[in-house]
């Protein structure tokens, strides 16, 4: 574990590499069980309160969403003392009322990964958390008031689909996805969120709408040039808004059903553990597996 702390961590998503009203105090990349995290992690301070940064596709971003080392990342951050994170991403809109350089913080999400690693249990360990709501409400709900209180405008309460990629969807895939009620479309979400759950963090996620993916059939079809352009104009807010959030996101305390999502997930009978997967489960819950067998 690191010397270097810090309670909030910060996913910076594609167009947003680095916070530059961060006071840097050091870069730490923590060797995790699972490798090293996207890239060096920029642990510093931000109107006085500590946080760790990173850059989810590595600076100059260098990862597919399906290459980003999702549970590196988390266990990373977790060595680093993080217990809550604020991530920003990228994602098209499949509602008229949610346009390009709007602010959504959602609070459901549907999966159609297919070949990301999602989980660190397996490899002789089960575990089975609970994901019925997978974002954290009172973080949510910091995010999306502070955002209101800054003139931005900001939805909430939508659907977020993660898909594959790196493709953007088919028409028909849009149309789908519209049809079950989502109203937002990104890649890089999850696995990222189920496994700041399973790590006992509360997540919560800042989406700034680029596009209208491709069922808005009046418009243009989202291109990465129209991505980057609006992310871009929207970087100032992203970062005006965490701001003026981290004191409220340093102070609440999260519920048991978060906090402790891991403590009673696990089933697999301690004497059954090898050495391997015990060490592995010492690193990110420190405190469940001290002790002997029993």
């Amino acid at each position: 574990m690191s010397d270097v702390r810090a309670r909030i961590g910060v996913i910076g998503g594609s167009g947003l590499y680095e916070l530059d009203q961060l006071e840097v105090v050091a870069e730490v990349c923590p060797d995790t069980p699972y490798g090293r995290p996207s890239d060096a992690i920029v642990v510093g301070r931000v109107n006085g309160y500590s946080l760790a940064f990173l850059p989810r596709h590595g600076r100059g971003h260098r990862l597919l969403p399906s290459e980003v080392p999702a549970r590196a990342n988390i266990a990373a951050l977790k060595s680093l003392g993080v217990d809550r994170v604020v991530a920003f991403s990228a994602v098209g809109s499949l509602k008229e009322e949610l346009p390009p350089l709007d602010f959504v913080i959602p609070s459901q999400m549907i999966d159609r990964t297919r070949s990301r690693p999602s989980s660190f249990f397996g490899e002789g360990v089960v575990g089975h958390v609970p994901f019925a709501d997978p974002f954290s409400g009172v973080l949510s709900d910091i995010l999306y008031d502070t955002a209101r209180a800054e003139g931005l405008r900001v939805h909430r309460d939508e659907t977020l689909v993660c898909m594959e990629g790196p493709a953007f969807s088919t028409r028909a895939e849009s149309h789908l996805y519209r049809a079950l009620g989502a109203g937002l479309i990104n890649m890089s979400a999850l696995p990222e969120a189920k496994l700041a759950r399973e790590a006992e963090m509360s997540y919560g996620l800042v989406c700034m709408v680029t596009d209208y993916d491709c069922w808005r059939e009046t418009d243009e079809d989202v291109d990465i040039q129209m991505v980057l352009l609006n992310l871009n104009r929207n970087a100032a807010n992203a970062k005006r808004l965490l701001a003026a959030a981290i004191e409220k996101v340093a102070a609440f305390e999260e519920s048991p059903a978060i906090a402790e999502a891991a403590r009673h997930a696990i089933i697999t009978a301690r004497d059954r553990l090898s050495e391997t997967a015990l060490e592995r489960m010492r690193f990110l819950y420190p405190g469940y597996f001290d002790g002997p067998a029993g």
